[in-house]
């Protein structure tokens, strides 16, 4: 804690004296270029005697107020870049004091019939989501969220190497979530492949060799007008049939203006991540795999994305009266400049969603790195397919606060059920979540919160936290038993550690034990793997008949006339319970 607290300070000191020392170069270039605007209109006051000396004025007037100018913008994105960068880490450091408020908390890709999501604070406010993210595009976001619901046990080693890597580029990073958050667009990514996937070219072909004819026809009756072999009438005669061939496309040129006017920035920016995904050496196997999406034929996709700004820049132009005048009727610029477009589409337009995809992917595995870096005491775990599903040494819940956190080891082999009894509030729904959240983050290759581990690759699913419906007009119990029946159908086609919490609340207690029990015992049966946590004493008996099935408990102890627990995971059952003693101690019952 103490030296990643010390690492984010000096880089937000570090960049504290960037921002300062670029706040010097823009005044200076601010005052420079006012002194040069005053300076040039005072020379051309002086100078308007003689017409030389204004235009000599002029040249070099001018262009050295428009190199200040574009002095002086640059720096501005060059700022607002290290601000980025500053706010980057000053959000890391309030982070490594608990304080997750400024990161969004993804309650908008919450569950209620996930595997899991609904069970373990994977979403919503103090989630695993919430104090892990670092995405700034909405894709790399809505990509997070996936990964950690995606439930796959695939490939788990080629993630872990990869977000070991990305973790260790802390620069890297960082400088891609800076450009990623300067990032602002006015259409999805989403939108923009779907519009290109589904785009409907409109200029004929003749038109690859009709405008050049047509220009260079313009250009000889501009010469024989001036030279006075054509009247004026052929001049505008000209133009109007140029202006009639290009309002024959009017309407289609007109939308594909509107719509590249709104990819334009989209594809401005996105170019710049591409380019920095591009230049930089990967050695794990899904970060190469994930960059060569983005290379064709070794060709840098980036600049090819940047031409296609270019050119949806050039319809704009057409917004100038002059322009679409003049340039449309001599040389149907309009038309070319289209038909450019659509000749990239054609050859780039159904590789533009992979190469969004690949910047997503990168925003999101940023994120994971950055989860990486921020915990060196995790632990990658180790991948085997012996006997034993998950063997953690002093595991903890990685959303508790370290200094407070009791840590437990837990061994469980294949095909064991464990029985976990104990006092309210002595940690049973915790350690169900800690649980839960290993082989979550397991799974998605990030290390977990635990000294060693040995995990044998499992899909997770569980049941603990069931609502009732009042819109379906459904009870809690019919959502309960609706539940356990999703689970019994998983696993007769997949291989699941299940994860259970009190089960059957919604019944009598006698039906509630019998029911619990019979569904303990099908699981059982069918060599399912997996925990259950219950009040109900009388299911450690299934332990008795079932060699699979083992008992353990969390303990309460009363010191003092005070209620204590040591949140210790232990062998055997629970014998002391707490409910009367809490309910006397807050003066509920006498």
């Amino acid at each position: 804690m103490n030296n990643l607290e010390e690492f984010y300070t000096q880089r937000v000191q570090k960049f504290d004296e960037l921002i300062e020392a670029l706040n010097k170069k823009l005044f200076l270039f601010s005052t420079l270029r006012l002194l040069i605007f005053l300076g040039t209109i005072a020379a051309l006051y002086f100078a308007s005697v003689n017409a030389k000396y204004v235009v000599a004025v002029l040249f070099v007037g001018i262009p050295l107020f428009l190199f200040l100018v574009s002095k002086y913008t640059n720096l501005k994105l060059q700022k607002a870049k290290i601000e980025e960068l500053r706010n980057i880490n000053l959000v890391e450091l309030q982070v490594l004091k608990r304080d997750f408020s400024k990161l969004p908390n993804g309650k908008e890709f919450a569950d209620d019939i996930h595997f899991f999501s609904q069970d373990i604070d994977l979403f919503g406010e103090g989630s695993f989501y919430q104090i892990s993210n670092r995405t700034k595009l909405a894709e790399g976001s809505l990509l997070l969220a996936d990964i950690y619901k995606e439930n796959s046990i695939a490939d788990i080693t080629e993630k872990q190497e990869a977000i070991a890597e990305i973790g260790e580029k802390v620069d890297w990073r960082q400088e891609f979530s800076a450009m990623a958050a300067l990032t602002k667009t006015e259409t999805s990514t989403h939108t923009i492949a779907k519009w290109l996937k589904n785009y409907e070219p409109f200029v004929p072909k003749a038109m690859n060799f009709i405008p050049l004819i047509f220009s260079i026809i313009s250009a000889a009756i501009f010469v024989a007008y001036f030279l006075d072999y054509l009247p004026e009438s052929v001049l505008i005669t000209w133009l109007v049939l140029g202006m009639i061939i290009v309002g024959l496309f009017t309407k289609k040129v007109t939308n594909l203006g509107q719509s590249a006017t709104k990819m334009k920035s989209t594809f401005d920016q996105y170019n710049q991540l591409l380019a920095m995904i591009e230049t930089t050496d990967f050695t794990s196997d899904l970060l190469k795999k994930q960059k060569a999406n983005i290379l064709s034929n070794g060709e840098h996709n980036s600049k090819v994305l940047k031409k296609f700004a270019s050119l949806l820049s050039n319809l704009d132009r057409n917004n100038n009266l002059l322009y679409l005048i003049f340039a449309n009727g001599f040389f149907l610029r309009s038309l070319t400049d289209c038909l450019a477009i659509e000749k990239w589409i054609e050859a780039h337009g159904k590789s533009v969603e992979i190469w969004f995809n690949t910047i997503a992917f990168f925003d999101a595995y940023s994120s994971l790195g950055n989860f990486a870096f921020n915990h060196p005491n995790f632990t990658y775990p180790t991948i085997t397919n012996d006997g034993v599903v998950l063997k953690s040494k002093n595991a903890g819940h990685p959303l508790l606060d370290p200094a407070k956190s009791i840590l437990n080891d837990i061994t469980i082999d294949g095909g064991q059920f464990f029985i976990i009894t104990g006092a309210n509030m002595a940690g049973k729904s915790t350690f169900l979540r800690t649980v839960s959240l290993q082989i979550m983050m397991a799974n998605v290759g990030l290390p977990v919160c635990a000294e060693s581990v040995t995990y044998s690759p499992i899909k997770l699913i569980t049941s603990m936290r069931t609502t009732d419906s009042l819109t379906d007009d459904e009870s809690y119990f019919f959502s309960e038993l609706k539940r356990l029946r999703y689970i019994v159908d998983e696993i007769q086609t997949d291989r699941y550690f299940i994860v259970l919490d009190e089960i059957l609340k919604g019944t009598n207690s006698t039906d509630k034990a019998l029911g619990s029990r019979k569904f303990v015992e099908r699981l059982v049966k069918s060599k399912s793997t997996g925990i259950i946590a219950t009040h109900d004493l009388s299911l450690c008996e299934v332990a008795d008949e079932y060699e699979a099935v083992k008992n353990h408990y969390f303990d309460a102890e009363i010191i003092d006339n005070e209620l204590h627990f040591d949140y210790t995971f232990k062998d055997g059952i629970c014998q002391n319970m707490n409910a009367s003693f809490l309910l006397k101690k807050m003066g509920i019952i006498e």
